[in-house]
């Protein structure tokens, strides 16, 4: 391989374990005028980008000269080729992964089988992307730890894809998605997450940057309730799930977001029509 190439390095990773998205090896390369590769299928997802010159990539749905700043994916058990100019060869990088997630990762990025192909601008920041990932690979005694760093590059290299490709679009509207949606999942993935703190709806609201009566408004008309009343059905419906536990009251009071003891207990009786020794009693004896 190197013998047809002006330039070539690559890293490999010596304990890929991850399931769910792992690198293999990343590299990069200056390739002989005219060198080829394919027709060929892999079973591994490799990404090229390119850094300089030109080439040619063909899929079976694309057929494209790749320039300066154009990348490349070629999906598992895809037949494809990919060539270099004979007057302007390419440089380019590359990295392969494979995992179960990683397809749903690219498409984030706006990166498909049938959409393969996209165009980056700030190629420093993603060449030195790209240089971390094959850095990672030092032949270390700790080649999960390289794995596990180079796995870290690779999500923030194809972040980068996304921010580029999908957010420069014009039409950008449209590939995201409805405002208000997006308003209400931020609040729902809020709560979910601070319900155990002391928060405010309008402490909330300031920090997703949003007007209090707006996000209120909108949430109800999405969820059928306030945040208000949908923060007290978290807390309460975690409250339920404690009591099955060995927690005492005070801790459980404690666990979802209320100092007073009393206080919890009286709210929680509003919500469910007992208290929460009697609902722990009913839930231990099957009644």
């Amino acid at each position: 391989m190197a013998s047809e190439h002006y330039l070539f390095t690559e890293g490999f990773n010596l304990a890929p374990y991850d399931p769910d998205l792992s690198v293999l090896f990343s590299g990069e390369g200056k390739p002989l005028p005219g060198h080829k590769i394919g027709l060929s299928v892999h079973d591994y997802c490799l990404i090229h980008t390119v850094i300089d010159g030109k080439g040619v990539f063909e899929s079976e749905s694309n057929s494209r000269v790749c320039v300066k700043g154009d990348t490349f994916v070629i999906f598992p058990g895809s037949l494809f080729s990919y060539q270099a100019d004979r007057n302007d060869p390419w440089t380019y990088v590359w990295v392969a992964l494979q995992g179960d997630a990683v397809q749903q990762l690219l498409k984030e990025a706006g990166i498909t089988p049938d959409k393969p192909l996209i165009h980056l601008d700030n190629l420093i920041e993603i060449h030195n992307l790209y240089e971390h990932i094959r850095f990672s690979f030092q032949q270390s005694a700790y080649p999960r730890l390289e794995s596990l760093e180079a796995s870290g590059w690779l999500r923030l290299l194809v972040h980068k894809f996304g921010i580029e490709n999908i957010c420069s679009l014009p039409s950008q509207s449209a590939q995201l998605p409805d405002v208000i949606d997006r308003q209400i999942d931020q609040a729902i993935r809020w709560i979910t997450l601070q319900f155990h703190q002391q928060i405010s709806i309008d402490h909330m609201a300031s920090s997703l940057g949003y007007h209090r009566a707006h996000l209120s408004k909108a949430f109800k008309q999405k969820i059928g309730m306030s945040p208000k009343q949908y923060l007290l059905k978290v807390r309460m419906d975690k409250a339920k799930e404690l009591l099955g536990g060995t927690l005492t009251i005070d801790q459980i009071s404690s666990s979802v977001g209320f100092n007073d003891a009393l206080y919890f207990s009286k709210q929680f009786r509003k919500w469910s029509g007992m208290s929460p020794s009697e609902f722990r009693y009913h839930l231990r004896s099957g009644t």
